[in-house]
């Protein structure tokens, strides 16, 4: 996990001070969101970057528990925790692999700018289901570089090469979504904003 994170630790600041690209589509994000979250609701986000979403839904759930493998990240989440006042969120340094023991345990997970980066988001999306009750929603927001900017492939993997970019996986929006239908979701809501590359997705696992 260190040498995944040591990308992120570097850049941490850098992405806390950066703006968020739409902040209408951002806001539009959460309320679609929201509309899934109950006062009773468990989520658990991974990914989670400096806690700024995980921090935004906390008033309308009954837990969050957020976790990132880098741990400066995650010190920029607990310091906007702490200045925010807020006490129903959790942040924890983990992966996925940390959370085999707790089947159906959660009732929405967000997994936001985060499927692009994995090598293998077909296990990830089991893990999601895993973790989550009959019923439970997963949401996500994906970079798909395969529809309109399929032209970065080789320039990301030699900027990986030489430390200017993490690992991105390119596919199309198509083959996102299938491959979290093969996960055994069904998808309630697709959005993909107007010239935006990253399709907003909402997926239930059955009851």
């Amino acid at each position: 996990m260190a040498n995944k994170a040591r990308f992120w630790d570097k850049v941490a600041q850098k992405y806390f001070k950066s703006p968020i690209s739409d902040e209408a589509v951002y806001q539009r994000k959460l309320e679609l969101t929201r509309e899934y979250l109950t006062e009773d609701s468990d989520v658990l986000e991974f990914g989670c970057g400096t806690g700024g979403t995980a921090l935004a839904h906390a008033p309308y759930a009954k837990s969050v528990l957020a976790t990132d493998i880098s741990g400066e990240m995650l010190a920029i989440a607990e310091q906007q925790k702490k200045d925010a006042g807020i006490e129903n969120v959790e942040f924890r340094q983990a992966d996925f692999d940390s959370f085999e023991d707790e089947k159906g345990r959660y009732d929405l997970v967000l997994g936001l700018s985060i499927l692009h980066l994995l090598k293998d988001r077909r296990e990830a999306l089991k893990k999601v289901r895993h973790v989550l009750k009959p019923g439970g929603v997963f949401v996500s927001s994906t970079a798909c570089l395969g529809n309109r900017m399929w032209f970065m492939a080789p320039i990301l993997w030699a900027g990986r090469l030489f430390g200017a970019f993490p690992f991105v996986r390119v596919f199309t929006v198509g083959q996102l979504v299938r491959s979290i239908e093969e996960a055994g979701f069904v998808v309630e809501h697709e959005w993909l904003p107007p010239k935006s590359i990253a399709v907003f997705v909402i997926a239930r696992k059955p009851e």
